[in-house]
């Protein structure tokens, strides 16, 4: 495997990506499935937890769409509070996952194999949509993602969803010492791609600078109303790829926009 810096195109990035997850899903669910529990809502590897957080709100009797949702642990807590909500990633064996997990569950979240660039919606039909380093995670093309966003949800509907914090790309990918020097322009935003043996995208992790963010979430028509940038948690020792306790105290990890569509006059 390569690995280097280069432009790649949206629909390269989500079919290398799709094959990915198909691939790792099990790896990843094996590693990290404790940590995001069955049936738990985790923002992000810092910990911040929906239920302490209340980022969406009181959810009962609200129609939520959960974007990039993995094995849906996060509609799967969605659907406990009283939720009608509907998964959607782009990954088959993510969503197999989920099947797992609901085995023997009176209620099995509903769940849906698609693009979030290209979401199979119609207009206006959710309350809320929350994607927690999900689908717009990993797109190059965020614009086409949050006009997607803007259109199902209804007037006055929330997204919430969290991000690497832009900052991160300035650094190594490493949770320690080694992660808190500069190696990286903040704005060089060709994204991070893996390549196969015959020079083929195989994985892509894109980035976007704070800026690029708030400029796709106004063009599409969505209004930001906060921005979270957790802190690292004090006793909360757990490392996840470039997240951990030394670099955590130092530099912001994670990103958590919540965004809403203005109701028309």
């Amino acid at each position: 495997m390569h690995a280097e810096f280069r432009d790649v195109s949206d629909q390269d990035a989500q079919r290398a990506n799709r094959a990915d997850w198909d691939r790792e899903a099990d790896d990843y669910q094996s590693e990290h499935g404790s940590f995001l529990r069955d049936d738990g809502f985790v923002w992000s590897p810092e910990g911040v937890d929906e239920a302490a957080v209340g980022l969406l709100g009181n959810v009962r009797g609200r129609r939520v769409l959960e974007l990039g949702c993995g094995a849906a642990q996060c509609s799967r807590w969605l659907a406990a509070q009283g939720a009608e909500v509907v998964g959607l990633d782009l990954s088959e064996r993510q969503l197999q996952h989920s099947r797992r997990i609901d085995q023997g569950e009176p209620v099995q979240v509903p769940l849906v194999c698609a693009s979030a660039t290209a979401l199979p919606f119609p207009d206006c039909c959710f309350d809320l949509a929350c994607s927690a380093f999900g689908a717009l995670s990993f797109l190059v093309d965020i614009a086409a993602g949050l006009r997607e966003v803007q259109r199902v949800l209804s007037p006055d509907g929330r997204c919430v969803f969290s991000v690497v914090h832009p900052v991160r790309w300035m650094f190594a990918d490493d949770p320690g010492v080694g992660g808190t020097t500069v190696v990286r322009s903040y704005f060089d935003r060709r994204p991070y791609v893996e390549l196969d043996d015959d020079g083929r995208p195989s994985y892509v992790e894109p980035h976007h600078t704070l800026a690029d963010w708030v400029q796709a979430i106004t063009a599409a028509g969505l209004r930001i109303e906060s921005l979270l940038e957790p802190e690292w948690p004090p006793g909360h020792d757990r490392e996840w790829g470039g997240w951990g306790p030394v670099r955590g105290a130092l530099l912001p990890g994670t990103a958590i926009f919540t965004v809403s569509r203005p109701a028309t006059s």
